[in-house]
């Protein structure tokens, strides 16, 4: 199953997903063929594409785990096993947002449209954001003086840094003959390279790179794989002898080989070493995620139509997690108790719930994904097919 995966095609469609041409903007059948003439499809509307609820369902899982385990962080120090539970989130839930943020990056081929939609949906919610978080850390952190370092991503905003780039090539990548191989030796490359600085992450935008390159390759055919029973049978002893496996490499292993932020030689090993640990790394996450998916609900759900407000999620939970912290929120004497780790593990998944909602997509949606057409030319091509349509040149998509 993971040959396959690592062996895929290609198809076309980002995550946010860019937004289909309108209708409109179609070239019209010639007003010189009589309607009985053209072919009885033609004189159908083409039906609404129907969102696969397991894509939805898969992105608003990982979101939540997301949240979950960047509300961990702090609770990992005085526990073997939630150390050991930190190291196995970790090795999967970022690959599989990544491969599924590729695998819906497919359709983007470098069109004016697209391009605009990356720059409004990207781009302006990441200076946004960091223009915020800025702002934000001057006040927690009681630091008026904090600069405004656009070329380095506050915390977790690397993530859009890295899209922007991944969907920018993925022209390239879906021209390249071994596109894999390629975005490995890019991985492995990185991870021996201490003098790649922080300017917009690029460590972590080239050593997360094969997760987005593998999701551009997949088919659907190939998440059939991880739908069969036979694999979320599987999946239940390899996700046990995970456990079991980080549980013993605690006390030997650094959490800086999973955020995939640093060089081998930054944590004192060989670079050698750093390769051959980046590659055993990446095959686990493959695999973990593997595993992840066949649990994946393949009907609609309760939370599938959470599944489009995931980006608000991300760059939203930032403040909160930042919050807790700056203020001390894990000092408080409740935190010490056993059953702590399952209320903060609660938490935090409720409050990436209710930030995937619609609610408050629709508050926060000036900032995260902007209406900017003022921004950008006018497609002349598109206006005039609009006048040949018959409908008015203001016409704008709903």
């Amino acid at each position: 199953m993971v040959r396959q995966m690592l062996h895929a095609g290609y198809e076309r469609a980002p995550l946010p997903p860019v937004r289909q041409e309108s209708p409109s903007e179609t070239p019209p059948a010639s007003a010189e063929q009589p309607a009985q003439s053209q072919p009885a499809k033609a004189q159908k509307k083409p039906a609404a594409k129907q969102r696969d609820p397991f894509f939805d369902n898969a992105k608003y899982l990982t979101i939540v785990l997301v949240g979950i385990g960047h509300a961990w962080d702090p609770l990992r120090h005085d526990s073997r096993t939630a150390e050991a539970l930190y190291f196995v989130l970790y090795t999967f839930h970022m690959p599989a947002f990544i491969i599924i943020s590729g695998y819906l990056s497919r359709s983007f081929e470098g069109k004016p449209k697209q391009v605009q939609r990356l720059v409004t949906g990207v781009v302006v919610p990441y200076l946004a954001i960091q223009f915020a978080y800025t702002y934000f850390m001057r006040w927690a952190n009681d630091d008026p003086d904090r600069e405004f370092h656009f070329q380095e991503p506050g915390f977790a905003l690397w993530f859009l840094c890295a899209l922007f780039i991944w969907r920018l090539t993925t022209p390239l990548w879906k021209s390249l003959r071994w596109p894999m191989p390629v975005a490995l030796v890019i991985g492995a490359a990185a991870s021996v390279t201490p003098s790649i600085g922080g300017d917009l992450n690029l460590m972590r935008v080239a050593q997360f790179l094969p997760f987005f390159v593998l999701g551009l390759q997949l088919r659907p055919h190939h998440f059939q794989l991880v739908k069969r029973k036979q694999a979320r049978y599987l999946a239940v002893p390899v996700t046990l002898c995970t456990m079991v496996f980080a549980y013993w490499a605690v006390p030997r292993m650094s959490k800086a080989w999973f955020l995939h932020d640093k060089a081998a030689a930054d944590m004192g090993v060989p670079s050698w070493a750093g390769a051959v640990m980046y590659l055993a790394l990446f095959g686990c996450g493959l695999v973990m995620t593997a595993c992840f998916l066949s649990w994946v609900p393949r009907r609609h759900m309760w939370f599938t139509a959470l599944g489009a407000g995931t980006l608000y999620a991300y760059l939203l939970h930032i403040f909160f997690i930042q919050s807790s912290r700056q203020f001390d929120w894990y000092e408080m004497d409740w935190v010490d108790h056993p059953l702590s780790r399952v209320v903060i593990t609660v938490l935090a998944a409720v409050m990436m719930t209710v930030l995937c909602t619609p609610w408050v997509t629709r508050l926060f949606r000036f900032i995260i994904e902007p209406r900017m057409d003022w921004f950008f030319k006018r497609d002349p091509g598109a206006m005039a097919r609009r006048r040949e349509s018959g409908k008015p040149a203001s016409h704008r998509r709903k």
